[in-house]
């Protein structure tokens, strides 16, 4: 998959994709049901499959004070998108050119004059342009004027529960890691490099690795059961805590404290990520070290439970 950072000036090899436009935040299943339109129009175009996506997100744009709500770094984005099967993606810079465009404009300069698309797919919700006045119907229209295909995706779910990014993040904010894996159809994962701390947890005997939140949506602060993917693929079971860690005394940043069980390697500087498999307990203030290590004990215990009950 290549990834692409502009419109303007591209080779014939960027251009003439059938893309599926959005912010797909997370790749959730929503995002894949868009994705899959687009994947059809270019089986049948014998076109390359593009996404078109935006860096920064507009909302941190638009909302700049608002509460840090990502569920994917760029990384993670890309890998997800890769085994989709898609070909080109688009990361278009978030500029206050590209912001200052009409929907029109948008349609015109950027995907036609620029990209040369030959189809876009797009969710029911979708709007675009300056002030949003863009839509599905107003995207239909352009691209009948402008000779490119337009199909439009609608709502999917379960039961009351809509894919949305929107669903994914209540769910975490909530405690309720399992229903993001099922608006994602995987867990939800932070990735980050491995940081150096305290070192308290391996004093007693617990070592973690420390990784900040950043811009991640802030899942419920507490104790989870994880699953952590190295650098080298390999998979390791631990239980993690989220949050700012209240009975040690400083501030700090939120940030993910997991600890791999049967692990013992240095892994400090070095970029993993971790799969939020089930919340286990609300973070919690100690009276003192021995209480805490005796409940880090009964965490572990039963994160083992939950992701080895075969031992």
């Amino acid at each position: 998959m290549r990834i692409v950072h502009d419109w303007k000036g591209r080779a014939d090899s960027d251009r003439g994709a059938a893309v599926a436009l959005g912010n797909f935040d997370g790749v959730h299943r929503g995002h894949q049901s868009v994705i899959a339109l687009a994947a059809k129009a270019a089986g049948l175009l014998k076109a390359p499959l593009g996404v078109i996506s935006f860096e920064p997100h507009p909302r941190r744009i638009f909302q700049p004070d608002a509460p840090s709500f990502r569920l994917m770094q760029p990384d993670q984005q890309a890998r997800a998108l890769a085994g989709l099967g898609v070909d080109i993606f688009y990361v278009l810079p978030f500029t206050p050119e590209l912001a200052e465009m009409t929907d029109r404009e948008f349609a015109l300069d950027v995907l036609h004059q620029g990209l040369g698309v030959r189809d876009v797919a797009l969710g029911f919700d979708i709007s675009f342009g300056k002030g949003r006045t863009g839509s599905p119907e107003t995207m239909t229209a352009y691209g009948q004027e402008l000779g490119f295909g337009v199909s439009v995706a609608q709502a999917v779910g379960e039961g009351n529960t809509k894919f949305s990014s929107t669903a994914v993040r209540e769910a975490l904010r909530d405690g309720h890691p399992e229903i993001a894996a099922r608006v994602l159809g995987r867990p939800f994962a932070i990735e980050g490099v491995v940081e150096h701390g305290r070192q308290l947890g391996r004093t007693l005997g617990y070592p973690t690795a420390n990784v900040a939140l950043r811009d991640y949506v802030q899942p419920r602060f507490g104790v989870y059961a994880t699953r952590t993917r190295l650098p080298d693929g390999r998979e390791v079971a631990g239980v993690a805590n989220i949050g700012v860690n209240p009975t040690i005394d400083g501030t700090i940043a939120p940030r993910l404290e997991v600890w791999l069980f049967d692990f013992d390697e240095d892994i400090y500087d070095q970029v993993i990520e971790t799969d939020l498999i089930a919340f286990l307990r609300d973070e919690a203030k100690f009276d003192g070290l021995p209480s805490m290590v005796a409940q880090i004990d009964t965490d572990a215990a039963q994160a083992r439970a939950l992701l080895l009950p075969e031992l």
